[in-house]
């Protein structure tokens, strides 16, 4: 997590002292704060001072300056912590475009993406809808799809991990929001920095490519708690709860692809990951006339604390085998946390790392609301499609979602310096 970690406040500052202060990343809010916010939401305060020439101008807060880096090992906006809001968006290219234009392509979004999440204006043409904020741990993540291979010609490139998930019963997918040739997706922790990011991405595609859909996100900000919390969904429910973490073990060999590739992903995938999207609605107004203790035993966890039915915190492993008084399991048989713990699905495991969205309301007033499910993993036959498809059995949380969506892209590894997302797949 090295490579796309955010800047604390006072590394920004001194980075900016050496490498010249860009519009952005000082100029704008009033605010200076002795703790540095993060993304992961840990509290503090702002201390407003008064400035009437731009040499008073004090430095930006730092959930403003916190500044995640383009270039590393890993595409940023895997490992990054949560941020406030997203946008995923698709294109397809255009009818005949191929891999010249898609090689031009990328070398244009890489070089705007990099220029964005370092908190600098876009190389021409810029909005200034981002002017008065700094970087506010924007990252910009792009992957492939599919269809991009025999688009451009390089289908003997396809890694196998890419074939096509298989049908499953709970899916009711609207194919014109699904899939696609080119995926990016848009993280930040101001909504206007994210949006001036999507806008010029969508203004570099050009000719080249054009919009397949877009879908809008958001998650708790940072600050908001007291302390650090894993987020909560549209259902209120505590959702991240045995995530992956970058310390552990194995964290590397379950997200991404080996440094030397894989018997399912040729070598330009080095370092990448495979990313599944679905967009999930949530029947809120079914869940909502549930009780507590209905919710809870659906999920297999306390609302209130998400720790197991069977005791314990958060953190703790629930024990399957636990009996009531009348002999019942404490965590039903189709409790949601039992059919997804990786023990019970051969150790598959996935990073999640979503944003719930809300675009409206259906004409008999149900929220059309619920969640942007995106998992990272090294290989989505061993990871996200054993646990959907035992998802898919029985899981008693079915009742009160639909998948509406769904997307498989291959993301390769970072771009080095002076390089471009996806070079060695199109240079090769």
């Amino acid at each position: 997590m090295a490579d796309t970690e955010s800047r604390t406040a006072s590394q920004t500052q001194a980075a900016t002292a050496s490498e010249g202060i860009t519009r952005r990343r000082l100029i704008g809010t009033a605010g200076a704060t002795g703790v540095a916010l993060g993304a992961v939401g840990a509290g503090a305060g702002y201390a407003v001072a008064a400035s009437n020439t731009p040499e008073q101008s004090t430095a930006l807060t730092s959930l403003g300056a916190d500044e995640v880096m383009f270039h590393g090992k890993h595409q940023p906006g895997i490992t990054t912590p949560l941020q406030a809001r997203g946008h995923l968006v698709a294109f397809d290219l255009a009818a005949g475009a191929g891999r010249k234009e898609a090689t031009a392509l990328l070398r244009r979004w890489s070089a705007t993406a990099e220029r964005l999440m370092a908190g600098e204006a876009a190389a021409s043409d810029d909005t200034d809808v981002a002017r008065d904020a700094g970087p506010s741990s924007l990252t910009v993540t792009f992957g492939f799809g599919h269809s991009f291979f025999s688009r451009t010609g390089l289908e003997k490139q396809r890694p196998t991990a890419l074939d096509p998930l298989p049908d499953f019963f709970s899916d009711h997918l609207d194919k014109a929001r699904s899939n696609g040739d080119l995926w990016v997706q848009i993280g930040a922790n101001d909504s206007l920095v994210a949006f001036h990011a999507l806008r010029a991405l969508q203004k570099d595609a050009g000719k080249a490519a054009k919009v397949r859909w877009q879908m809008n996100g958001f998650n708790r900000s940072p600050g908001a708690t007291a302390r650090p919390l894993t987020t909560r969904n549209l259902m209120g429910q505590i959702d991240g709860t045995n995530n992956p973490k970058p310390a552990d073990a194995d964290f590397d060999k379950r997200i991404f692809v080996p440094g030397s590739g894989s018997s399912s992903s040729p070598a330009w995938m080095a370092n990448g990951s495979y990313v599944v999207v679905r967009r999930i609605r949530m029947l809120l107004d079914d869940w909502e006339k549930q009780s507590t203790a209905a919710q809870e035993s659906v999920i297999g966890r306390k609302k209130s604390t998400g720790a197991p039915l069977t005791g314990g915190d958060e953190t703790t492993e629930p024990d399957l085998e636990k009996t009531d008084a009348a002999g019942d399991l404490v965590v039903p048989l189709n409790a949601h946390a039992r059919i997804t713990r990786p023990d019970q699905n051969g150790g598959a495991a996935m990073l999640r790392r979503p944003f719930s969205f809300h675009d409206g309301f259906d004409t008999d007033g149900a929220p059309d609301a619920g969640l942007l499910f995106i998992c990272w993993q090294a290989d989505p036959l061993r990871g996200f499609v054993p646990v959907q498809r035992k998802l898919d059995r029985g899981d008693a949380l079915s009742q009160f979602i639909r998948h509406e969506a769904s997307g498989l892209f291959a993301v390769p590894g970072g771009a080095e310096k002076g390089g471009y997302v996806g070079q060695e797949l199109l240079e090769g």
